[in-house]
């Protein structure tokens, strides 16, 4: 193995597909969220009736960045989760030193697509994700119309 030139970072260690995860005899593995089953299944009513032509993904996690449902592809869901906890978090933060009240959600625009988090209820959180060729305006409609969905598909779960 060659020599490490200071400064130069390891390379990440990479999962590999359909590799075991071995856990210490005695080991408890901890329980699914409260909430997974209830998203799961609130998303799965959802899934047809948000407009597949703009939003490409759902995903649904709690916060404290846990995932508890998805409906994307080619992403992360479990860091896309952690990110979520952690942007709703920054999105009241900002909002509260600004001035502006309670913090609805937090949207970014990137160049191959546009993402949304909003606070649903308790401690759920929703992230929509929209092609790129989406207006802002757009995406902010029909991301609402997909909140407004899963609140109802959860108030009826209740």
């Amino acid at each position: 193995m060659p020599a490490e030139l200071p400064g130069t970072p390891l390379p990440l260690p990479m999962r590999t597909q359909g590799a075991a995860r071995a856990f210490p005899a005695g080991q408890v593995l901890r329980e699914a969220h409260p909430e997974a089953k209830a998203t799961a299944e609130a998303l799965d009513r959802i899934r047809d009736q948000v407009d597949r032509a703009n939003i490409t993904g759902l995903l649904v996690a709690s916060r404290d960045g846990l995932l508890l449902a998805s409906d994307t592809r080619d992403i992360e869901d479990d860091s896309v989760a952690a990110m979520s906890a952690a942007a709703v978090g920054l999105a009241a933060r900002f909002i509260g030193q600004a001035g502006l009240g309670e913090a609805r959600g937090a949207m970014f625009q990137g160049s191959l697509g546009h993402v949304c988090v909003f606070p649903v209820q308790g401690p759920v959180l929703l992230v929509v994700f929209a092609r790129p060729d989406t207006t802002m305006g757009l995406f902010n409609v029909v991301a609402r119309q997909a909140l407004t969905l899963l609140q109802d598909a959860l108030n009826k779960a209740d």
